[in-house]
């Protein structure tokens, strides 16, 4: 018998009958005798028409102002489908609870609708395992120090799953999604795209960070900071398929690094949309330039993805960076009223169509060369690359957005992405 966490996302929960499917699937993995656990996201689009109620009231809203209302007001999304899940456990004869995660406890930090999370108690958690039931815990949200609910972001039910398989040391956790596995990139993009039958946590953690929507990042980090065994598969299998069928498919978040694995030079091909590059022009030349632009982007709470400073000229210099596209006018509004008067900048510009595309594999590590071939087959392409980014096993490219799936598809065909592993 194995301690088990299922995951399902929005789209596995989006109605009454998906609901009723998820039930009929963890009750045949309940009645393999394993012990379950289940984190279901809320009702597919059920949290944008929550916070589409919040715009209407409050249409200047910002997160800081209503943060702790919001995360109220969002929770609710994942209270609802657990409750439902749970109703529909016990109308397959199945014993079951449903806790919210201010219950459990999930203890989070105050950081409203970026909360992270510190520690779960898992006492209330494992009687109810002992005693046979089916335990489902509301994804994505936690509780403060203060008593007050909170929400981890966009994606972070994904996160809870893992952090819960982590508190209980689960046998494994199993993300349930609309895709089928992990792909060499987005099959919508490239339809040559291969499913992996393993990536590691290395090649994930990159791809989560770069914009691959399989996985939220914060829940690859957990993983491999506490070893949880992950597996990325479908829900929309026959909720009856053989259980042990089951447990092999999707894709495998392995941490070890096995000989085929070092075969592939790229594994994959990631990209993001959702990012806008911001310059600040004739910045002067001196020590703690950095910190003076990125200290106070970091102080209103904003990520900065790409970094590049170019060469000083007659004691200026420009400094650009990249942001989430949602961050973006508050970011130049930020930088216009603040950071530029201190600085003694000439000006900020910005360009919220571009994109990033990204090159990942462990292999990079052993293999030279890697990057000037993805240079080269842009060149081809006649794309002009805006800023370049490299770890040990990944080198990222900001491009035009108009030309990503361009780019996308000619990487792809260039590093034998379409061909059959061997």
């Amino acid at each position: 018998m194995a301690l088990i966490v299922h995951k399902y996302g929005g789209t596995s929960m989006g109605s009454t009958e998906r609901i009723r499917n998820v039930a009929k699937r963890v009750a045949k993995w309940h009645r393999a005798g394993h012990q379950m656990v289940v984190v279901p996201s809320a009702m597919s689009g059920e949290t944008n028409r929550l916070l589409g109620l919040a715009k209407e009231l409050a249409p200047a809203h910002s997160d800081a102002a209503h943060g702790r209302e919001l995360d109220m007001l969002a929770a609710t999304g994942e209270q609802a489908s657990s409750a439902l899940l749970a109703i529909a456990l016990q109308a397959e004869g199945v014993g079951s609870v449903s806790y919210a995660g201010w219950q459990v406890q999930v203890k989070t930090d105050s950081s409203y609708t970026k909360a992270r999370i510190e520690s779960i108690d898992d006492e209330r958690v494992r009687a109810d395992l002992d005693a046979g039931r089916v335990v489902v815990i509301t994804g994505f949200q936690g509780v403060d120090d203060g008593g007050n609910i909170t929400t981890l972001g966009r994606g972070g039910s994904d996160t809870s799953a893992v952090a819960v398989a982590a508190a209980l040391k689960a046998d494994e956790c199993l993300i349930y999604t609309d895709v089928d596995g992990v792909y060499t990139t987005d099959p919508r993009v490239e339809p040559d795209a291969r499913r992996m039958k393993t990536v590691s946590f290395e090649e994930m953690l990159e791809m989560a960070s770069l914009g691959s929507k399989v996985l939220q990042i914060r829940s690859v980090e957990f993983a491999g900071k506490y070893k949880v065994p992950l597996r990325v598969l479908s829900s929309f299998t026959p909720w009856d398929i053989d259980i042990k069928e089951e447990a092999v498919s999707g894709t495998l978040i392995t941490f070890e690094e096995d000989e085929n694995m070092e075969q592939a030079v790229v594994s994959g091909i990631a990209f993001n949309r959702d990012e806008a590059k911001i310059s600040v022009l004739g910045v002067p030349d001196k020590p703690g330039i950095a910190f003076q632009i990125l200290g106070a982007v970091a102080d209103a709470n904003i990520e900065v993805d790409v970094i590049i400073q170019n060469l000083s000229k007659d004691g200026k210099t420009d400094f650009s960076f990249t942001v989430h596209r949602n961050d973006y006018s508050k970011t130049v509004d930020l930088l216009n009223a603040k950071v530029l008067p201190e600085l003694g900048a000439a000006k900020v510009e910005g360009d919220a169509k571009i994109c990033k595309v990204s090159i990942v594999g462990i292999g990079m590590r052993s293999h030279v060369g890697v990057a000037s071939k993805m240079f080269r087959v842009l060149s081809e392409e006649g794309i002009n690359i805006q800023m370049i980014s490299t770890s040990e096993i990944k080198t990222s490219v900001v491009i035009d957005e108009k030309y990503m799936e361009l780019a996308v598809r000619a990487l792809h065909k260039a590093f034998d992405l379409d061909q059959a592993a061997s």
